[in-house]
């Protein structure tokens, strides 16, 4: 049971709520580690097949909490609040994403960001290593570094470029600019775009459910570790080889009997 972190399960989808509404779900130590511990729970179910992740209230995650950031400024080092000594939840990936926020690349299953209001700082960087995002069109977002004289926090530098490319990454992590969901429905930032944040909730757990139902679930966390690891390997060849050792797998599997059961008897499958 965690305090800042809410769970809900429907079915084979989890949404996981930052819950610290007062402060706008802004983040602290306790929420970093009530997080892991909650992530690494919902990862060992294996009745889960995707998560969804949201905030209370109407936003999302207003970045660290300006306590603990004047903190910072009086110790004149950052203090993450909590011990190095955490394991990182997500197992399925190179060593290289065994690090805050990147073992999101780890995980068994999609997590999937549902944006529904304000989103900064940490909050965005969050949102960064979740496999899919879906915003609400009058969410605020800022990566709110530069103006608080800080670097690109938490891989942003990594994670924005490759996504949106260095253009426009360039453009939000250099001034620290406020940008909304609408302004930037076409940079491959979001996979859907909702009038309100409610909205992006539905949309994100709509996803997250047809996905739960329609796809192998042994077939989903082999292509989510091929994709991290091939976004580090730039090798099409080694690609190429290790998709034909995985098939020639998977077809060994009750889950590709059914499959192709299902498609034959046209019907949907039962994973």
């Amino acid at each position: 049971m965690t305090d800042t972190v809410l769970v809900t399960i429907d079915g084979a989808v989890a949404t996981v709520s930052l819950n610290r509404p007062h402060r706008h779900n802004a983040w602290t130590g306790r929420m970093h580690a009530e997080y892991k511990t909650v992530m690494a729970e919902l990862d060992a179910n294996s009745s889960i097949r995707a998560i969804v992740i949201t905030g209370e209230g109407n936003t999302f995650c207003v970045g660290g909490d300006s306590d603990a950031l004047a903190g910072h400024a009086d110790r004149g080092g950052y203090d993450p609040g909590q011990s190095v000594n955490i394991a990182n939840p997500g197992t399925n990936v190179p060593s290289e994403f065994n690090h805050d926020l990147a073992w999101h690349f780890g995980l068994r299953v999609p997590v999937v960001a549902a944006i529904n209001g304000a989103c900064a700082g940490i909050g965005l960087a969050l949102t960064l290593f979740c496999d899919l995002r879906f915003i609400s069109a009058t969410a605020k977002c800022t990566t709110a570094a530069p103006k608080l004289g800080l670097p690109a926090e938490y891989g942003m530098s990594w994670t924005l470029p490759r996504i949106i490319g260095v253009t426009r990454a360039n453009d939000v992590l250099l001034s620290g600019r406020i940008f909304t969901g609408d302004e930037t429905r076409d940079w491959g930032l979001w996979n859907g775009v909702a009038p309100d944040g409610p909205g992006a909730l539905t949309m994100a757990q709509q996803w997250a459910h047809s996905v739960a139902i329609s796809a192998g679930p042994h077939a989903v966390t082999t292509t989510k570790a091929q994709i991290y690891r091939d976004l580090i390997r730039h090798n099409v060849g080694a690609s190429i080889d290790e998709s034909i050792s995985l098939i020639n797998d998977a077809t060994q599997t009750a889950e590709y009997r059914e499959g192709v059961a299902a498609l034959r008897d046209k019907r949907p499958p039962q994973f």
